[in-house]
């Protein structure tokens, strides 16, 4: 008999229209188990019941996973690991670094990586404009930070010529857009439609010339 939340999944994984195996599936399950055991004790994330965990940050997560390109990406402010660690799962021939300057989100992410085996995944503490990679990155993903100006601002060290930028968020910020300098160019601003959520989700998709 398959779980209620094994169910909710994988049903909201194919409205997305993505193709998983059932491995996959017990990664993204284990993860969540992870994330809702850690945060009783250290507060990852607001979000505490576990069948809006499988909406609120795996399903949203996922939502931008036919959209992104690169084979080596950045996940900026990455928190618990979002849209970082569904993504890796998703996608193991991809490489992805998990970067966050908070200690314990990085310790987490670290035991999640562990726990998982996800060989595609490097965490990263440290501030985003500090950050020195020995290799610029294809792509950067940010869920939940500060402003599209500021960001690509403290991003542009990081990516490669023609690399891009992919923000997630909720309403269409058009004045954010407006404020981007001429060195960005918005290829594209894609509504996200996540199985359970009913607010605006955006994904905005900006191409950054050196």
């Amino acid at each position: 008999m398959i779980e209620p939340l094994q169910q909710m999944l994988e049903v909201g994984i194919e409205k997305l229209g993505l193709k998983i195996s059932a491995p996959q599936v017990s990664q993204l399950l284990f993860y969540l188990e992870i994330l809702h055991k850690w945060n009783n004790a250290y507060n990852l994330t607001s979000v505490r019941d576990r069948d809006q965990m499988v909406v609120t940050h795996i399903l949203d997560s996922l939502s931008i996973a036919p959209l992104i390109e690169g084979k080596s990406l950045l996940d900026a402010g990455t928190g618990a690991g979002l849209p970082g660690i569904p993504l890796a799962i998703l996608y193991p021939d991809r490489h992805f670094t998990l970067l966050d300057s908070n200690g314990k989100k990085i310790r987490f992410i670290f035991q999640v990586k562990n726990q998982l085996s996800l060989k595609n995944l490097t965490e990263v503490q440290c501030r985003l404009e500090d950050y020195k990679p020995k290799v610029l990155f294809d792509a950067i993903t940010s869920r939940a930070l500060s402003s599209l100006s500021d960001m690509a601002q403290k991003t542009k060290h990081l990516l490669k010529k023609e690399g891009k930028f992919y923000a997630m968020k909720g309403c269409l910020p058009r004045q954010e857009l407006s404020m981007l300098s001429k060195h960005y160019k918005v290829i594209g601003s894609h509504k996200l439609l996540v199985p359970g959520i009913k607010s605006d989700r955006h994904l905005i998709e900006i191409e950054f010339y050196n």
